[in-house]
């Protein structure tokens, strides 16, 4: 099979694009926008330096400092997305040093190249999918009209063929029927394989890194996985045959291949609780294994060579952003050379009322455009006005200056409040069209903000 093209995306945009992008998902907080679109512009310009060149390029890693819920995961996120990119995002917090129980850092690009070999995976899936359709309809058919040795076809179990019709004809009627989805509700027996994964799990225990990355394997040998009939409809049956087919045709030596180089050349970690990790000078008991982290970690950041059950997978050019409030910690509090890996720090602004208002009605999946299309789908019309709008983030705005600052994430929980009643009653309601105005949002939510122990609780 020959090799899938990779993503040429990054070729594609510009940082003033990647940022204008960006802004369709996430308000405010250009700075970092800014800071991330020439990352992932500068990946792209190293690919294309000169061999001799290119490996001493190193990627320019981002520390984001801000608050909880101003966007900084958001935005890592987006930014996969846009680059076709391998992408993970971890919390630093869940780490522990070597020789500690838990999870050692290098699993963190072990589950990437998992996630970029499924990736590549599902995208030459994709590329064989109407040839594994096709045979996966011969395989529909002859279990349909299934072939007996010594003995003729017996008319009558499936359709009523006459007795000197050919087999041929026979299957081809059947075909039709099938690709019109006159068959789609009948009942078939199929063989599927039943994977081992699940009692492998039970076996071994989570964290097969910390064992080994080959025990897996050897014991998924040793337990292959068993051949199960199960009782299908045809329209079930077709889509398992079709994933089964797909995956026989993939070439899983390229799609590993593709996978590691992706990994390598433009995978991105999400590190966030960076801040969780950073030791304050003279501190003890804890903060010792903390700084046991920020050890382990530095390796992998600056580059080095992690073994997975893929095989070897260099961390040189792989893409960091950290993320941490630093609210106690700050980022001097960092080991220096840990520091020094992370050249970009871009501040993170806290969001205002002025940015609820844009997160409720501008982006492309703004929070109030969400709940008018999940009303719709009961039949019933939500329209909410201007001033509702700015009710709502008034509201949030005042619940997280008086109790705990999580930012636009205080937004789900006020319109959750408000539309309590109507997402109740909303199968009752269908044909009716409903106006939220500021007087409807201060009406349902003046208990909750007069009552600053209970808006503590519900908003």
């Amino acid at each position: 099979m020959s090799a899938f093209p990779e993503p040429r995306v990054m070729s594609q945009l510009t940082p003033a694009q990647i940022v204008s992008e960006l802004d369709r998902y996430i308000v405010g907080q250009e700075r970092a926008k800014r800071a991330v679109a020439i990352a992932l512009r500068n990946r792209w310009r190293r690919q294309n330096l000169p061999p001799e060149l290119r490996d001493e390029v190193a990627p320019k890693n981002i520390i984001m400092i801000g608050p909880t819920g101003v966007g900084k995961t958001e935005i890592a996120r987006r930014l996969a997305k846009l680059s076709q990119a391998p992408f993970l995002k971890v919390e630093a917090s869940k780490y522990t040093e070597v020789g500690y129980v838990g999870r050692d850092v290098e699993s963190m690009i072990r589950d990437l190249t998992e996630l970029a070999v499924n990736m590549v995976k599902a995208e030459m899936a994709a590329g064989v999918r109407d040839r594994a359709e096709a045979l996966a309809e011969d395989r529909l058919l002859d279990l349909l009209l299934p072939r007996r040795q010594g003995e003729p076809f017996v008319s009558g179990t499936l359709e009523e063929v006459s007795p000197d019709a050919s087999r041929e004809a026979t299957r081809e009627k059947l075909r039709q029927q099938l690709r019109a989805g006159k068959l789609d509700d009948r009942v078939i027996e199929l063989d599927t394989q039943s994977q081992a994964g699940p009692m492998l799990e039970v076996f071994t225990g989570q964290g097969m890194e910390e064992v080994g990355i080959n025990l897996k394997d050897m014991l998924s040998n040793l337990m292959p996985g068993r051949t199960r009939r199960r009782r299908v409809k045809v329209a079930e049956a077709r889509r398992l045959l079709a994933q089964e087919e797909a995956q026989k045709l993939v070439d899983v030596d390229e799609a590993v291949s593709q996978a590691i180089r992706r990994v390598e050349n433009s995978g991105i970690v999400f590190l966030d609780e960076l801040d969780k990790i950073a030791g304050r000078e003279g501190a003890h008991g804890p903060d010792v294994s903390r700084e046991g982290v920020q050890r382990d970690l530095l390796p992998i950041v600056e580059g080095s060579t992690v073994t997975t059950k893929y095989g070897m997978v260099r961390t040189d050019h792989i893409l960091f952003i950290a993320a941490g409030a630093f609210h106690v910690a700050k980022p001097a509090d960092l080991i220096p050379e840990l520091q020094g890996r992370f050249p970009i720090r871009v501040e993170l602004e806290p969001l205002t009322r002025r940015d609820f208002v844009r997160i409720l009605s501008e982006p492309q999946n703004a929070l109030v455009r969400q709940y008018v299309e999940l009303l719709r789908t009961e039949g019933v019309a939500l329209r909410f006005g201007e001033d509702a709008v700015d009710a709502i983030a008034e509201i949030a705005s005042e619940v997280n200056q008086r109790t705990e600052n999580i930012g636009a994430r205080r937004l789900y929980t006020v319109m959750e409040r408000l539309l309590e009643e109507i997402s109740f009653t909303a199968p009752d309601m269908a044909g009716k069209e409903l106006v939220i105005d500021a007087e409807y949002v201060h009406a349902r939510l003046a208990d909750a903000l007069r009552d600053q122990d209970l808006s503590r609780y519900i908003l």
